[in-house]
């Protein structure tokens, strides 16, 4: 690939560490991204060049952001603190900024009950842990006992099952039926946010479901700016009120390796790739 240059505004990063995430995974099977381009998103890395400091610790969100140069907006950056360890910062831009965004779309969560589905993963580890230091009361749904390990929250539970009281909202990362059964789990009021689809399958609401008193089911996605969200992010990570779980982590040559565990949902946490070259 041709070595970016940075524009006005933009900055040019050294990157030292990429995270990976399903989104990446599903634009190089959707074909968003075309053959011959560059995946990724997340990145954390040092600045070399454009409108910030050389050598600057800096985290960000790009497109083609798995490579060995990445030139993005100022405004997409946060300045790694020197007691966080860039590759724990690499996993924050998609996941964290996902999460911490679809809980503040849910407006005031002290004392309100969040229900966050497929809470094993990056973007549930996160939200679980955003929402308890809102106040929330937090329901961690995973898909098995041993997915759940190392995840915080008032209840733990596999699938929904035991879930019976109504919630007031809901971050949904898997989709298909689970997206059906926490619709209906939603209090008058209530509102959930479709974050991800890792179940693959359609998502079938019986007759009338959808007639009653008023909830909201809103579509999301990261779009936008992110540098004050990861500034945010890294204070809450510096102070240790929110940890970064790294459940795989190797070269970007084993991007396969770390594709398949990511399908196979065999990474609690998030997976990070350490740039070498």
């Amino acid at each position: 690939m041709a070595e970016p240059v940075a524009g006005d505004g933009e900055v040019l990063v050294d990157v030292r560490h990429v995270s990976l995430n399903y989104g990446d995974l599903n634009d190089a099977k959707s074909g968003r991204v075309p053959a011959g381009a560059v995946l990724g998103s997340d990145f954390a890395g040092v600045v070399v060049g454009g409108i910030l400091p050389a050598g600057a610790r800096v985290v960000g969100l790009a497109a083609g952001a798995f490579a060995g140069k990445v030139v993005v907006g100022a405004d997409s950056v946060a300045e790694v603190p020197a007691m966080v360890d860039l590759a724990q910062a690499a996993a924050l831009p998609v996941a964290g900024v996902a999460a911490l965004r679809a809980l503040r779309a849910g407006g005031s969560l002290l004392g309100r009950r969040v229900l966050v589905t497929g809470a094993s993963g990056g973007v549930g580890r996160f939200a679980v842990r955003l929402a308890g230091l809102a106040g929330a009361h937090v329901i961690a749904s995973v898909g098995s006992a041993a997915r759940g390990e190392g995840v915080v929250a008032d209840e733990v539970v596999v699938g929904l099952d035991g879930v019976h009281t109504p919630v007031d909202l809901v971050l949904d990362n898997v989709g298909g039926s689970q997206l059906v059964a926490a619709w209906g789990l939603l209090a008058p009021g209530g509102s959930l946010q479709s974050i991800g689809w890792t179940s693959g399958e359609p998502a079938v609401f019986p007759p009338y479901s959808t007639i009653g008193p008023a909830k909201s089911l809103t579509s999301f996605i990261n779009a936008g700016p992110v540098g004050s969200d990861l500034a945010d992010l890294l204070r809450l990570v510096e102070s240790g009120d929110l940890p970064v779980e790294i459940g795989w982590r190797g070269s970007l040559e084993s991007f396969a390796e770390a594709a398949a565990a990511l399908r196979g949902r065999r990474v609690n946490g998030k997976a990070i790739l350490d740039i070498t070259g």
